[in-house]
């Protein structure tokens, strides 16, 4: 049983500096068009609902976008303090029945943002490249029937497979 909230954390979350540390992290060395990459970018008025969310205009490729446009925090209707609060409560390792008791949303709306969210860190996530010596402990490799080619062909066979050919 959760214990009453002593603090509401969403009130305090300002939304002007979530949009800014939107920015910081999207653009640490200035706004890039998302189309076309361009640097060549002036400002183009703010959002008509939310007042700190910048719209840009691109002078490479004519393109139109804001802070949020081709992310995952892009098109929703929870606002960015919300999902904000949800990427730290994420950090914290809270379970997603437990940022919804804080945050005031239903599980299944948690559990779509939570998603949402993994998906669009990870997708920045290069792919690790092993070089050099690598280790490896303990490792368990499954190889079929050792030793026994004629267990793996009656498999196969049963199967309706030939023999040597993988599904």
């Amino acid at each position: 049983m959760a214990g009453p909230d002593l603090v509401n954390l969403s009130a305090l979350i300002d939304d002007a500096k979530c949009f800014a540390l939107v920015r910081q992290q999207r653009w640490p060395e200035g706004v890039r068009c998302p189309a076309c990459s361009g640097a060549s970018v002036v400002r183009d008025g703010c959002d008509d609902t939310q007042p700190h969310r910048q719209r840009y205009r691109c002078k490479r490729c004519a393109g139109r976008f804001d802070d949020l446009t081709g992310t995952v925090l892009a098109g929703h209707h929870q606002p960015l303090r919300v999902w904000v609060l949800c990427l730290y409560f994420m950090g914290l390792n809270l379970s997603n029945r437990q940022i919804a008791l804080e945050l005031g949303l239903s599980g299944s709306d948690v559990q779509l943002m939570t998603e949402q969210l993994r998906h669009g860190l990870a997708a920045k996530v290069p792919a690790p490249r092993l070089e050099g010596e690598v280790e490896i402990d303990e490792v368990y490799v499954v190889a079929g029937h050792k030793g026994q080619p004629a267990a793996v062909a009656k498999r196969s066979h049963a199967a309706g497979r030939r023999p040597g050919l993988v599904g």
